[in-house]
């Protein structure tokens, strides 16, 4: 079979086999490092050099709705802007966005069929391949400005390859991933300082004490200006509206469409940045109002909403202490309705159940262990509902989000329902509520 065949073939089964060939790449070991990267960008001609003005952003939380404020308001402005984030939720093609809009599949299979060629079959990570197909994507597509959202880390993050950014934005910093990114928030904010680059400004979220003066440290030996909240600017919620202030005026705006008190702050950082970029207050106001973000303290309706009749259903990708206690506090600011508050809790990895559910001790009325769909590392419904008793919260077990939901609407039809625990879990609840619905269960 010549070239031209083998490609045809290829291109025939589309990007979803593209991405299953890159999959069987991946190293027998995995070690943090660039190198592999470095290889394979310099075989495609090192796209990286020949982005559009970056703005990259790494934390442990709240990256991806920084990400989509900053989007909408940036589109306000009539800027095209490219987008990289990770993981997917639905299909893959939500992970790179050229001038607002998904990859299209002709353009997907291009650069995966290019970077698969360069590569020529070496061991290489599924994040660091298709990161490297993204830069090809984003390095031959118009833009103004590119959202690059760190993968995990910073500092050998396969997305910390651009030499010098437009800006870099860290959002809070908490524990997760401790097996890779160190065992402490300080270890763990070292690594997403890693992403400073010498001169570049940096927007930082409020931080705990030991984090912030990691970031510190690093910035003053690279001489990167910082614009951090509590110090340079800040931000909360007043009579029902947001107030941003920092060191020129005050900003009065709705707050963020994205629900939640967490989002607040989360909004700050993003309005920072866009004050920093010399903006008006007409994009400051899309910002807020403007910004989308699936399977965070998304509420859903029809399809699986459809399995609890008079109830609520709510969907977030948190997995980590952080993030659910962002969730509890959006949940126990509903609380004064009644409704009891039903968990359906998924995890997976090394990661502590116990310390992810302790916000939700003496909020939550019940929870129901499943396990994540298509993931060997899901750990074990038993060990979950266990980790849920010991916070004082009856549990019980289900082999899946639908079972538990049918279980859930015959004993309590009336429950507000929370499913978390993973953004794969998330996921796999969005395909079905598609499914379901027969339409697309991200938000427009």
């Amino acid at each position: 079979m010549s070239p031209a065949d083998t490609a045809s073939e290829t291109e025939a089964a589309g990007s979803d086999a593209l991405l299953a060939r890159m999959g069987d790449l991946h190293p027998s070991t995995i070690d943090l490092s660039l190198d592999r990267t470095w290889r394979l960008l310099d075989a495609l001609g090192n796209p990286q050099d020949r982005l559009p003005p970056v703005i990259h952003i790494a934390g442990t939380n709240g990256k991806g709705s920084t990400l989509a404020m900053l989007r909408a308001g940036l589109a306000a402005a009539g800027q095209r802007v490219h987008a990289y984030t990770s993981p997917h939720l639905v299909r893959f093609h939500e992970r790179i966005e050229l001038a607002g809009v998904e990859i299209a599949e002709p353009a997907l299979v291009d650069v995966l069929e290019r970077t698969l060629a360069a590569n020529a079959g070496q061991p290489i990570t599924y994040f660091e391949a298709t990161t490297c197909a993204a830069f090809l994507a984003f390095a031959e597509a118009e833009a103004d400005t590119l959202l690059l959202e760190v993968g995990m880390g910073g500092r050998l993050d396969t997305t910390n390859v651009v030499a010098r950014p437009h800006l870099t934005i860290i959002t809070p910093v908490d524990l997760d991933h401790q097996a890779f990114l160190g065992e402490t928030r300080a270890e763990i904010a070292g690594e997403k300082a890693g992403i400073l680059k010498r001169g570049v400004p940096c927007v930082v979220a409020r931080q705990a004490d030991d984090a912030l003066a990691v970031i510190e440290a690093r910035a003053a030996r690279l001489g990167a200006p910082l614009l951090a909240e509590g110090q340079h600017w800040h931000v909360c919620e007043e009579r029902g509206r947001l107030v941003f202030q920092d060191e020129t005026s005050l900003l009065d705006l709705p707050l963020p469409a994205l629900p939640g008190p967490h989002q607040v702050a989360n909004a700050g950082t993003a309005l920072a940045t866009l004050r920093h970029l010399g903006h008006g207050e007409a994009v400051y106001e899309a910002a807020m109002t403007g910004a989308c973000w699936p399977a965070r303290m998304q509420r859903l309706a029809g399809g699986l909403a459809d399995l609890l009749p008079g109830g609520e259903f709510w969907l977030d990708g948190g997995h980590n202490p952080h993030a659910a206690g962002a969730m509890a506090a959006t949940l126990r600011a509903r609380a004064g309705d009644g409704r009891p508050l039903h968990l359906v809790f998924g995890l997976q990895g090394a990661r502590d159940a116990a310390a992810v559910l302790a916000p939700f001790a003496g909020l939550a009325d019940r929870l129901t262990a499943v396990p994540v769909p298509g993931e060997a590392a899901s750990q074990p419904t038993a060990a979950l509902a266990a980790a849920a008793r010991a916070h004082g919260i009856e549990a019980d077990e289900a082999e899946g989000v639908d079972p538990a939901l049918a279980a859930i609407a015959r004993e309590t039809p009336q429950a507000r329902v929370l499913v978390f625990g993973s953004l794969y879990l998330a996921g796999a609840v969005l395909r079905r509520q598609e499914a379901l619905s027969g339409r697309d269960a991200r938000p427009a």
